[in-house]
């Protein structure tokens, strides 16, 4: 069997195991990058997916991030690069993708493991503001299920409850996008694209994910985000693992997001 994205050996491992990973989608403007090679190199492993959307149909990326129109000369930096789009219209052409289940359809007691995309375009904040989703993760938290979460989905999970009101991050070492990533991306694109790269204008993603921390050291930003990881670089790629938590910062971490969900998946 070939390498399938980086994680030779773990095919063997996974072969038979057949879990089953909740994947809720945002209906529109989800990163491709952040939710399609993690779907593709998992299922490769033989690991199932249900997707989930806010009203039962078929979610739908960031067009941006798939072609690049409207990122001006920042386009080949910004943009989802061609392994990714290639994933992501492999993922949209996948069983279950054209027919998720609704958000009120969900029961966690269904699924073995939940993983959370990213994606920073208005679109994406029915999905991260979603009481539904809040409470899934925060009951996959506490029962120790293993929980993944990249970019903007680290926020939805600080934005998760636990039984003492806190959130699940409380006490726990994460990390997410970058402020400096975030705020550098809207000065390269504002004056045409105004704050598209600004979910939240109003603060950033790292800043409302360390708030609900219980120390700011608990936030690690690991190395300077200059080059994104691939199959043959795993090491560009940061992640952080917590417990029954693996949290990661951007679309330049996939590959590494993947095979370290992976492992956690294992019980390794």
């Amino acid at each position: 069997m070939g390498d399938p994205g980086g994680l030779s050996g773990l095919e063997y491992i996974f072969t038979e195991v057949m879990l089953m990973i909740l994947m809720p989608m945002a209906s529109q403007d989800y990163d491709p990058t952040e939710a399609s090679i993690a779907w593709r190199e998992l299922s490769q492993l033989g690991f199932r997916f249900q997707f989930a959307s806010v009203d039962g149909r078929p979610a739908s990326p960031d067009p941006r991030m798939m072609t690049g129109s409207g990122l001006g000369v920042w386009k080949s930096l910004l943009m989802a690069r061609r392994d990714a789009v290639q994933a992501c219209s492999a993922m949209m052409a996948a069983p279950g993708y054209a027919n998720p289940l609704c958000y009120d359809e969900l029961r966690g007691s269904d699924y073995d493991a939940l993983l959370l995309h990213g994606g920073h375009a208005p679109g994406m904040r029915s999905y991260l503001e979603s009481p539904i989703l809040q409470e899934l993760a925060a009951a996959f938290v506490e029962q120790g299920k293993p929980v993944a979460a990249i970019c903007h989905g680290v926020l939805l999970l600080a934005r998760s409850k636990s039984s003492d009101g806190r959130s699940v991050l409380y006490g726990r070492k994460c990390t997410t996008l970058l402020s400096s990533q975030e705020l550098a991306a809207h000065a390269l694109t504002r004056l045409w694209l105004g704050s598209y790269y600004r979910t939240y204008p109003e603060t950033t993603c790292q800043a409302e994910v360390t708030a609900n921390l219980q120390s700011a050291s608990d936030f690690c930003p690991g190395p300077t985000p200059l080059l994104r990881d691939d199959p043959e670089h795993l090491q560009r790629g940061f992640t952080v693992r917590d417990g029954n938590l693996l949290t990661a910062r951007w679309p330049g971490d996939a590959y590494n997001f993947a095979r370290r969900f992976a492992e956690l998946l294992s019980g390794n």
